[in-house]
């Protein structure tokens, strides 16, 4: 915003006290006041009048006010729906069972999270060998009277005596990581500040290394941009003041970086990436075990290709590629091949900054791949080797498959997991044959097994007790024609005797489409009360995600992102066509790139969904790439400062595509006032323009929840509350009721 632009703002910001009115009750909205900001972009005049929104709700009282008296009229009418108490407590009795995280060894010890059912968040506990006794480690629930505070990522030291965990505050991504005596239960005094997109990797016992960027300006923590991203090295008992700086570059501050140790601690791998886009370059760096540093060297230049560490037994590395195989293969390099020569390496590399005149980065010469598993029809998702055993997990149609192979890419054995869900983990060791996964699916909380990958026997380690009966329900994959004649998959979850009836039910469609993500079978109280009430669930597998690799992510992005929202659309009306749901009785949901779906589709077929939540949605195209990681999206949305992508942008930007005159859905927007990654101001506008073009139409409410974020780290009680907003609100435009 220029300086005119920004003092003209500052003189009209508040609130008026003028009203509107919504034809289904007496809702009251507050009317935003609207600024003058107009830009000319590329030959067009664009209105941003409600730019004054983007600023943080902690430091402008404007926008606090506006946020409370959204909140209050929200709220208001959120409370009179009549399915709002039986949707609280479906949720609530869902959400109340036994729920482990995946086990991880470390020496002896066995470190797992478990939530006895209804605690806001997840404890951690250790045991000393497999059959030991549960001792608790980390309890987060003592660290804030709200729940808000998370324990996030966490990793034991090599011998599992130390380990590293990550603070989450309020839902923000920033992290604060401190380190655990786990033998004496007793916090040590190591505090990292300003850590975010980081993995922790130990070596040894002495430290680990992590990823940082540098502090931000102060008050702007929660919105400035994510630049020069470092790794560092943090030696135990020593102040972060110290920490060693291992790899930066200064001359390329939008690339970020991540660094991970093979488990026999002989190589680092430093993997570089400059937006969201699976294009790596990677670094290797042989570790002395006089614990001094060497110059990183590029194993892998040019940011071309998807590069994924598998694993390392002594010097040969084992990665996923999509280099000649879209849908990615598993090779191999043997770095004691050739004699690891330091030379100058043709690309721009990375620069020490405390010796900026001098190289961090030589290449290794004449380094080949060989590949062990060439590429498949199925997409490779996972892969992991556990003792002497290559496990590899598959995408088939959205839904997983695994298969154990030997270390030069032999089938040994398919590991059955007897239904549509989804299989996660198999994280192990070279040398140690135990590994364990979990599995879920719609109607199946995850169950936890532990797998011998010699004999291939899974064993239960924990499964849930569940107050519910998943025969009872069916799940299905279906093949629906998109608008282009591509055929999408869709899954299909509902009671067995309401598809038995074949009588058209009240249903949510929920899709993302972005980013290289697959969406996969996954269990959800929230969704299993709507179910409960009778209602059918939808999840499309749009492209842009990665459920058929490169060229299904390719295809739903950049100038093709209107396949997106076309296959959206088509699934929408196979489900109609189908009689799944009567006409009047669809309602969408996505959330983030999903959020940016629900607020295309709506704007582009308004006449389809009768209700919608859009999630913490990226809503302005226009200027996403201003705020904290936004600057990350430009490989899905593009440039907007570039013309060809301005205007694709320009043309489905759910902001600036809501036209007056026009009945929307009842829509229902969803926000919390700590997202850093995807900021509120997207919502906060998004809300404004539709409240204001349709002032007298169905309900478009704006549900802005305080110290949360994009998501992870949501205490329990939140999720159950924001869980029976949103479904008695599409209940209530859609005609649902329990059953």
């Amino acid at each position: 915003m220029n300086r005119r632009a920004r003092t003209a703002l500052g003189a009209i910001l508040g609130l008026c006290a003028a009203t509107a009115m919504a034809e289904d009750m007496n809702l009251t909205y507050p009317v935003t006041s609207k600024g003058s900001v107009v830009e000319t972009q590329f030959g067009e005049q664009v209105a941003d009048p409600y730019r004054w929104l983007e600023n943080d709700v902690r430091t402008d009282k404007a926008v606090a006010q506006w946020v409370s008296q959204q909140n209050k009229v929200t709220q208001a009418y959120l409370g009179t729906l009549p399915q709002r108490g039986w949707f609280a407590s479906r949720i609530k009795a869902l959400m109340d069972y036994e729920r482990f995280g995946l086990p991880r060894k470390a020496g002896k010890f066995y470190f797992y999270s478990r939530n006895s059912g209804l605690q806001n968040q997840s404890q951690l506990f250790v045991r000393k060998g497999l059959d030991g006794a549960p001792r608790l480690l980390i309890d987060p629930n003592s660290w804030a009277k709200d729940g808000a505070t998370a324990l996030d990522a966490w990793e034991p030291s090599q011998s599992g005596k130390l380990l590293a965990y990550s603070v989450q505050d309020g839902g923000t991504d920033w992290r604060i990581i401190k380190v655990l005596d786990s033998v004496a239960g007793k916090v040590l005094t190591d505090e990292i500040k300003w850590a975010k997109f980081t993995d922790i990797a130990w070596i040894g016992d002495k430290g680990f290394l992590y990823s940082r960027f540098p502090a931000p300006q102060e008050g702007h923590a929660f919105q400035q941009l994510n630049k020069n991203q470092e790794v560092r090295f943090h030696r135990i008992g020593t102040p972060q003041s110290a920490d060693e700086l291992v790899y930066a570059t200064p001359d390329h501050p939008d690339y970020g970086h991540s660094a991970e140790v093979t488990s026999d601690g002989r190589w680092m791998v430093i993997t570089t990436s400059q937006g969201t886009d699976s294009k790596y370059e990677v670094h290797v760096l042989k570790l002395a075990k006089n614990g001094k540093w060497g110059r990183p060297q590029v194993l892998v230049a040019g940011l071309e290709f998807d590069w994924r560490l598998i694993e390392g037994i002594g010097d040969n590395l084992y990665f996923m590629t999509n280099k000649g195989a879209p849908k990615l293969k598993v090779v191999k390099v043997d770095l004691a091949a050739r004699k690891l020569i330091q030379v100058p390496c043709s690309t721009p590399g990375a620069v020490d900054i405390s010796r900026p005149q001098q190289s961090m980065t030589t290449c290794i010469p004449g380094i080949a791949f060989t590949d062990i598993v060439p590429e498949r029809a199925e997409t490779l998702e996972r892969a992991r080797i556990v003792g002497n055993r290559l496990i590899l997990s598959y995408l088939k149609d959205a839904a997983s498959t695994a298969q154990v192979l030997s270390l030069d890419g032999k089938p040994v054995r398919d590991i059955s997991l007897n239904a549509i869900g989804t299989a996660s983990g198999f994280s192990g060791k070279p040398g140690d044959f135990e590994t364990f996964y979990a599995f879920t699916s719609f109607n199946q909380p995850a169950a936890i097994y532990r797998f011998d990958s010699n004999t291939g026997v899974s064993t239960p380690f924990a499964k849930p007790k569940l107050t519910f009966n998943p025969d009872d329900y069916l799940v299905e994959q279906r093949f629906y024609t998109s608008k282009d004649g591509t055929k999408v998959p869709l899954f299909l979850v509902r009671k067995k005797d309401v598809a038995a009836a074949g009588k058209a039910v009240p249903t949510l469609l929920y899709g993302y489409g972005g980013f290289d993500i697959s969406l996969t079978p996954t269990f959800s109280a929230t969704r299993m009360a709507w179910l409960e009430a009778g209602g059918a669930f939808a999840m499309a597998n749009l492209r842009g995600g990665g459920e058929y690799g490169k060229a299904w992510h390719d295809a739903g992005r950049l100038a093709n992102k209107q396949n997106v929202f076309d296959d959206f659309i088509a699934a929408g009306e196979y489900l109609i066509a189908q009689g799944i749901t009567p006409k009047n009785g669809l309602a969408i949901q996505g959330g983030s790139n999903g959020g940016l779906l629900i607020g295309a589709v709506t704007n582009q077929r308004p006449d389809l969904f009768a209700a919608g939540n859009a999630a913490v949605g990226v809503m302005d195209m226009l200027r996403f790439d201003r705020f904290t990681a936004g600057r990350y999206w430009v490989d899905d949305y593009g440039y907007p400062n570039k013309e060809a992508d301005w205007k694709v942008l320009r043309a489905y930007s759910p902001y600036h595509n809501i036209r007056t005159g026009v009945a929307y859905p009842a829509m229902l927007i969803t926000t919390a006032d700590t997202d850093d990654r995807v900021v509120p101001g997207h919502s906060f506008k998004y809300a404004a323009t539709l409240q204001a073009a349709e002032p007298n139409g169905k309900p478009h409410l704006i549900r802005i929840e305080t110290r949360a974020g994009h998501g992870s780290g949501k205490p329990t009680d939140k999720v159950v509350a924001e869980g029976a907003d949103v479904l008695s609100f599409l209940a209530q435009w859609t005609g649902l009721g329990p059953q």
